[in-house]
């Protein structure tokens, strides 16, 4: 088969593929993750608690659970001071609202929701010192989880922060990282 007769789509994916392996070695990292930097170090300073709802230790185990993310999904090392990045800030809500109202059976039984939502915000500061472009200040990052109203939220609490944390986690990581 002559050259002349491979397909254009085949040509640019052949010319792509080339390309894309001749500037692997151009002096950032690349992880299967997609965390794209030269930093070898990221410091995780304490996510405050500055939620009225929100439970006492919730800044604590969200830095500590933002530590690991980082730890697990990427090459950097975790550092207590002058890592080459840096990563705070504060959780700004904590919020149970009721969704999905369903209408009472008699006047006596008030209308009530069929579900209740969690819902998570932290406001984050991100520097990056070995690409300052990447830095952000006050970027706001939320999500929530539902859960059934007959479910008390003390006995899922828990599993359902996890749940929001690990969301937030990734569009953390994304924004600093992957720059998404």
């Amino acid at each position: 088969m002559s050259y002349h007769l491979i397909p254009g789509s085949v040509k640019k994916f052949c010319l792509l593929l080339v390309l894309l392996v001749s500037v692997s070695g151009c002096g950032f990292k690349y992880s299967l993750s997609g965390a794209a930097t030269t930093a070898k170090t990221i410091q995780v300073d304490l996510f405050y608690n500055n939620t009225d709802l929100g439970p006492a230790n919730l800044g604590q185990n969200f830095t500590n659970k933002l530590k690991d993310y980082y730890q697990r999904n990427s090459s950097l090392k975790v550092v207590e001071e002058n890592g080459e990045l840096l990563i705070e800030g504060t959780l700004v809500q904590y919020a149970v609202a009721p969704l999905a109202p369903v209408a009472g059976t008699s006047a006596a039984q008030p209308s009530q929701a069929a579900l209740t939502r969690l819902t998570i915000g932290v406001k984050a500061n991100y520097v990056d010192t070995k690409n300052p472009k990447n830095s952000f200040k006050d970027k706001t990052f939320s999500f929530y989880a539902d859960f059934p109203n007959d479910q008390n939220l003390i006995s899922i609490q828990e599993s359902l922060e996890n749940k929001i944390f690990d969301q937030i986690f990734l569009d953390i990581f994304n924004a600093t990282l992957a720059n998404w």
